[in-house]
């Protein structure tokens, strides 16, 4: 039995002082695989450099995050074509729409994700979606642009069991992570109506930390926390949840 944290910041600063060490402690209490995404230009290179320092552990997303779309999208979109072009990633992510921070950029928020959408179809590679207070207009634009293809988890996903089902009906699966584990959680609702092989893992470290750890920073070895509570949830083994939900990253991820 093993684990994936399949969407987690191991790049952000807040881990510098102990990465290796987080890494380990991942790895000890069988978290065997961590899926990187990108935010922006400023984060590609951090994020490569950690992912060849930890192979077969340690895999890279590129994609320009929503909220780091502005008018200079143009420049980051050729920088994420560059990279596209220097070596193989796992995925096209964290891109999406967001918002909840500023609406001010939407329609270049719109035109970045339909552009990395495109990208990420011609290379048959998974999308990881952010949708922040966006969830129907994602919908809407994946429907309407018609990109053949596209597969993907909505990170984090902030829906009800209706969306989830529209989602998954488009052939996406459903990101669960700490959220789970919170008070009168709508995810953990969420959970007890979905079918597993619809669910992928994540932490969304150093964020989103799970009960008990939440407020402080979230790390890859807390998937063990979140995993219990599907389990639970669920009514049935944490070796069964593992056995299914890691399946599930690795297929579509696309990962021995």
């Amino acid at each position: 039995m093993f684990l994936i944290d399949s969407h987690c910041h191991i790049d952000i600063d807040d881990f510098d002082n102990d990465r290796k060490n987080v890494i380990e402690r991942a790895l000890n209490m069988g978290i065997e695989k961590i899926l990187v995404p990108n935010v922006d230009s400023t984060s590609i290179e951090k994020i490569v450099k950690i992912c060849d320092e930890f192979p077969n552990v340690c895999f890279p997303m590129n994609g320009i995050h929503p909220t780091s779309v502005n008018q200079n999208y143009i420049k980051e979109l050729m920088v994420f074509d560059e990279w596209m072009k220097k070596r193989e990633f796992i995925g096209i992510g964290e891109i999406g729409i967001d918002l909840y921070w500023d609406k001010t950029y939407f329609e270049e928020q719109k035109k970045v994700f339909v552009y990395q959408l495109n990208v990420a179809s011609e290379l048959k590679l998974p999308v990881a979606i952010h949708s922040r207070n966006s969830l129907e207009e994602i919908i809407e634009i994946i429907k309407k642009e018609s990109i053949k293809d596209i597969k993907g988890v909505f990170h984090c996903f902030p829906g009800n069991i209706n969306q989830a089902k529209r989602v998954i009906d488009m052939g996406f699966n459903i990101g669960v992570g700490g959220v789970v584990t919170f008070k009168n959680s709508g995810m953990a609702k969420l959970v007890e109506e979905l079918d597993l092989e619809h669910i992928i893992l994540e932490t969304d470290a150093p964020y989103l930390s799970p009960a008990p750890y939440r407020g402080k920073r979230n790390e890859p070895s807390y998937i063990n926390i979140i995993a219990e509570k599907v389990a639970e949830l669920k009514e049935i083994t944490k070796i069964e949840v593992a056995k299914i939900t890691t399946g599930n990253s690795l297929k579509l991820f696309n990962i021995d």
